[in-house]
């Protein structure tokens, strides 16, 4: 068939029709291009990162991983943050010194976050509890322990606090995760951690690590904090890990509810006094409840993330317990 009309001329539909398939043939190659470029240089990034910014503290092996665990100050009794989903220690550098000065504080992270290696456990509460309780254990950090945990952190402290409950004696939940009343459902069971999703194999093109900054990835968090804390979240293993938890929130969640009582053991609820709604006042409230020793305070100028936007807050709720423990001992 001929293409050309009587004119002699390719008809201009034709044109465009093979000028559209060259600047998608065009784009296609320089995405692939780009994509190369990533999957080359994200592995180099990330070996200068780890130069950059080496682990504070020291790494243990927990059962064929290794953990992270930084402890700074001397006292008694030692406290130890649980970090909140897809947070790790690095997000403390506010608190951590301040505290320090008051008792032994050891901030530690998770499997597969910060400067720990990664679990084949699925992820959940019971499990963090578990493998944080091994961490201490060989890290020869003994108790006993103020426990502080943030968000979903205060799912983990909580079952820790049931299932090891000679070794803790004292809570702070720093605004912690919401934790509904049980509607009798069985909750979603936690899988085995995942590989190669999608979210992680954008990471390993590094199109995270080109976005952190624009979409706020940077926390205000003191220098050598700040760039820790970014070179680490826009990692494939962070980014894994992150989905990886939120996934295994469901039975986690369950296995805080279960543990409806911790009797008289001392408890903070510090609950942050922004864009606090109606549901997450009621799940604190219910935190409230887990004991008959039990405080309420509120971060009135913070959100969320109480550590980084009124770090002097969670510092006075967390030396304030401290001080409560000592008081208590020395009775």
């Amino acid at each position: 068939m001929n293409n050309q009309n009587k004119s002699g001329k390719v008809p201009t539909s034709k044109r465009r029709g093979r000028g559209c398939l060259l600047w998608l043939g065009a784009s296609l190659a320089a995405l692939l291009v780009l994509a190369l470029a990533g999957y080359i240089y994200e592995p180099i990034a990330e070996a200068a990162d780890a130069k950059a910014y080496p682990p504070p503290g020291q790494l243990v092996d927990v059962g064929g991983y290794r953990l992270h665990i930084n402890c700074t100050g001397e006292g008694s009794p030692t406290v130890v943050i649980e970090s909140g989903w897809g947070d790790f220690s690095a997000a403390w550098g506010w608190v951590q010194p301040e505290v320090a000065k008051s008792t032994r504080i050891c901030t530690y992270d998770r499997a597969g976050m910060g400067w720990s290696e990664s679990s084949p456990q699925p992820r959940t509460a019971r499990e963090f509890a578990k493998e944080l309780h091994t961490l201490l254990k060989k890290a020869n950090e003994p108790g006993p322990y103020v426990l502080v945990g943030h968000s979903m952190g205060g799912y983990t402290v909580r079952v820790y606090a049931h299932d090891y409950p000679e070794e803790v004696v004292g809570l702070v939940f720093v605004d912690p995760q919401n934790l509904s009343v049980s509607d009798g459902t069985t909750p979603n069971p936690a899988p085995k951690p995942g590989q190669n999703s999608l979210p992680a194999l954008v990471a390993r093109i590094g199109i995270v690590r080109l976005l952190a900054v624009p979409f706020g990835a940077v926390e205000d968090l003191p220098e050598g904090d700040k760039q820790a804390y970014t070179a680490s979240v826009v990692t494939p293993r962070s980014v894994q890990t992150y989905l990886d938890e939120g996934r295994g929130m469901s039975e986690g969640g369950a296995q805080a509810r279960a543990v409806t009582t911790l009797g008289a053991l001392p408890l903070i609820v510090l609950s942050r006094g922004k864009d606090m709604d109606a549901e997450s006042a009621a799940s604190q409230a219910r935190y409230l409840q887990l004991s008959t020793d039990s405080q309420h305070l509120i971060a009135d100028q913070s959100g969320h993330h109480i550590m980084i936007e009124q770090p002097e807050a969670a510092v006075a709720a967390i030396v304030k317990m401290v001080e409560q423990v000592r008081q208590a001992v020395q009775k």
